[in-house]
C-alpha cells in the first residue's frame, strides 16, 4: 500500500504520514520503534514482519508499507543540470527520452524509478546511478530482475515503487 501526502512544511511530516499509514493498515499505534540498517533504511526491530519506506520531496511526502521489502520515491519535477541525464542513464534509456513530449517530467520518472529500486534494496544510492536497472516508465506495472516496478504521477511530480509485491494502482492521499 502507498500512502502520500501534500503540503508538508517539514521532512519531519513524512513520518507523520507513517504513523497515520501504520495505523491505518495495520492498526499499529502508537507508531512502533524505528531503527535504521547499516544502508541506512528504516524499519521495525520489534516487527521485522512489516516493512517500510518513506520518501519526501518539496511538499510532498510518500510511504510504501509491505510484508516484503519496499522501495518508493517521490520527486518534484524541476530542470535538473543538463548534463546530468547522460551521466546517470544508460543508452537506451537516453534513447527513450529523447521520444518524449516533455523530457523533465520524464527524466524525473526515470530517476524515481532509480531511487526506488536502490531503497527497496537497502542500500541507497551507493553504486553509479546509471548501473541500478530499472523498466522504461510506462502504464501499469512492469518486472525487471525478479522486482515489481510501479509509477505514479501528478501535477508537478513524479514517483514510483519497487518491491517483492505488485504495486498497487494508486497512492492513498491523506491529510496531515
Amino acid at each position: 500500500m502507498i500512502y502520500g501526502a501534500e503540503g508538508l512544511e517539514s521532512r519531519a511530516q513524512a513520518w507523520d504520514l507513517l504513523a497515520l499509514a501504520a495505523a491505518e493498515y495495520w492498526g499499529l499505534s502508537p507508531l512502533p520503534e524505528t531503527a535504521r540498517a547499516p544502508g541506512g533504511k528504516p524499519y521495525f526491530p520489534g516487527k521485522p514482519e512489516l516493512r517500510f519506506n518513506l520518501s519526501h520531496s518539496g511538499a510532498l511526502a510518500l510511504c510504501a508499507l509491505d510484508s516484503r521489502p519496499v522501495g518508493v520515491d517521490i520527486q518534484v519535477v524541476k530542470q535538473w543540470r543538463p548534463t546530468l541525464p547522460r551521466r546517470v542513464c544508460t543508452r537506451e534509456e537516453l534513447d527513450w527520452l529523447g521520444g518524449q513530449p516533455r523530457f523533465w517530467p520524464a527524466f524525473t520518472r526515470l530517476w524515481a524509478l532509480k531511487e526506488a529500486r536502490a531503497k527497496a534494496g537497502g542500500r541507497g544510492l551507493t553504486r553509479p546511478i546509471r548501473e541500478i536497472r530499472v523498466p522504461l516508465p510506462g502504464a501499469g506495472a512492469a518486472r525487471l530482475d525478479g522486482l515489481w516496478f510501479g509509477c505514479y504521477q501528478g501535477p508537478g511530480w513524479a514517483a514510483a515503487v519497487c518491491g517483492q509485491s505488485p504495486p498497487p494502482e494508486g497512492i492513498l492521499w491523506r491529510g496531515l
